[in-house]
């Protein structure tokens, strides 16, 4: 039997319940929280709120169309669900600034209990850059190259708690490094890229060990290994990309950041007087994206 085609994971949509509850809820919180400021006569950013669309998008392509009906059948298709679920929703997550808009909107007695999760020490822990970056990277070797991805195929509960998994950790990961919420840190933009870059290998190595393998890493579910050897291609080229998206983002506001900390220096009294500003040490403004 021949595996699905493009047209398949176009047309082929079936309802995944939990998956349409989470997005579901999601986008209403997201809406009612927007409506509650424009009630109040402010603005929301409409590119973060286009962030969030795009967000809700990839996942229910990622989980209602062909993509997720298929993804048990050829790897290359599941690899096209992991990308959606663990970079592209994560990222666009990430730029939504949805503790933000909490923080707005919420009644107060909410808003205190997340400033103190915000402050707490398992908050610094988990945002910290490198819990991040390894939890994101070592989850792509635990899936794709030991018996975990077989696992998931016959069990339905492992299968949605990596779903669950993979989103998590991608918005751990990005969110001390592209994200605008606030954050109990926030690394140098130099830093930021680092981190980003650094995390390239774990794509690279990935893809390099499907590819090259001699044999399926999932020979019941996933026997083909030129099907294997397209997943790695999709996978390795999307983690590249996804590198570079984010990359460019924080490029960017390291360029807008500069702007503004010469715009102050210009503006400054005391800059001219030969003292520097209180702020100039520090990364100034509103992220902008």
């Amino acid at each position: 039997m021949s595996g699905p085609t493009l047209a398949d994971l176009a047309t082929g949509w079936s309802l995944d319940p939990a998956a349409a509850l989470a997005l579901g809820l999601t986008g209403g919180l997201y809406a009612l929280g927007v409506h509650r400021l424009a009630t109040r006569g402010r603005r929301w950013s409409a590119a973060r709120s286009a962030a969030l669309a795009g967000a809700l998008a990839a996942g229910i392509v990622a989980t209602q169309s062909g993509v997720g009906r298929y993804e048990d059948q050829e790897l290359w298709v599941h690899m096209v669900q992991h990308v959606l679920l663990g970079m592209a929703v994560p990222l666009l997550v990430v730029l939504a600034a949805p503790l933000t808009l909490v923080l707005q909107t919420a009644q107060p007695g909410t808003r205190q209990v997340l400033r103190n999760v915000l402050r707490s020490p398992a908050t610094h822990v988990l945002t910290h850059p490198l819990v991040g970056w390894a939890l994101f990277g070592g989850s792509l070797v635990v899936l794709y190259l030991t018996p975990l991805l077989d696992l998931a195929a016959r069990n339905d509960v492992v299968h949605l708690a990596i779903h669950v998994h993979v989103v998590a950790v991608g918005i751990l990961f990005l969110t001390p490094l592209v994200g605008v919420d606030v954050l109990p840190r926030r690394l140098p933009h130099p830093a930021r890229l680092l981190a980003l870059l650094i995390a390239v290998p774990f794509h690279a190595v990935v893809g390099l060990a499907m590819m090259s393998s001699g044999s399926p890493i999932d020979p019941e579910t996933y026997p083909g290994l030129a099907d294997q050897r397209t997943a790695a291609s999709l996978f390795w080229g999307a983690g590249e990309l996804f590198t570079l998206v984010a990359s460019a983002i924080v490029v960017r506001r390291w360029w807008a950041a500069e702007q503004r900390a010469a715009a102050r220096e210009e503006t400054d009294p005391r800059t001219a007087a030969g003292a520097a500003p209180a702020d100039r040490l520090r990364v100034g403004g509103p992220e902008v994206w």
